[in-house]
């Protein structure tokens, strides 16, 4: 015997719109919960059933003291369905006044450009400015490495080179200091580890 099937939500929906339709009553949660089952709505499922329909404004609530009550009427569905469709009226009615205003665009820039031959020799001398623009561009950027603002960047970024590699060969004449005073017994062992990393006789700042 096959299983039967469960209640999709929108079913579930139905249903609990019928519980308060019905009575035409207040509610509190755990009533709706004890009643959801009888209509095929597990009391599990009955709160968030319930929160969708608030959300849609087809079940109101409200807080009297401690207690939220929940009710629905018939009016309130018939309520939404005329705010939902004179939303869509007015969408609708935007649509397709935006679309006369793009049509009447479109025709107005289709004026002046009917196919002519001086429409035509326009074009070709547009095409060709276009192409002379291209081609100075290209000879442009192969003096890039001429121009002056660019040779002044590169000037200023080889100053800030210069000032950083001194003042990072002054933290190391410092580190050396501090290593020779804080572990003289350990010279050679120094002196090895810096020939390793690069640390010359001739290592010093740059002019």
């Amino acid at each position: 015997m096959s299983k039967k099937r469960g209640l999709s939500l929108e079913e579930k929906r139905e249903q609990m719109l019928q519980i308060f339709y019905e009575n035409q009553d207040f509610y509190l949660l755990k009533e709706l919960e004890k009643m959801g089952p009888k209509k095929g709505v597990i009391s599990q499922s009955v709160k968030d059933v319930v929160q969708s329909l608030v959300d849609d404004d087809l079940v109101l609530k409200d807080k009297i003291g401690t207690s939220v009550y929940f009710w629905s009427l018939p009016s309130c569905a018939g309520n939404q369905l005329r705010t939902t469709y004179s939303k869509l009226e007015s969408d609708l009615s935007n649509s397709k006044k935006r679309y006369m205003e793009l049509v009447e665009q479109r025709d107005n820039l289709k004026r002046g450009r009917e196919d002519s031959d001086e429409r035509e020799d326009a074009l070709e001398e547009l095409k060709a400015v276009e192409l002379r623009h291209k081609k100075l561009k290209e000879e442009l950027a192969a003096y890039a490495d001429s121009d002056p603002s660019a040779l002044e960047a590169m000037k200023d970024a080889t100053e800030v080179a210069h000032s950083a590699a001194n003042r990072w060969t002054d933290n190391i004449f410092t580190l050396q200091q501090w290593c020779s005073s804080t572990f003289p017994q350990a010279k050679e062992q120094l002196e090895h580890m810096y020939r390793e990393v690069g640390i010359t006789e001739d290592f010093e700042y740059l002019q």
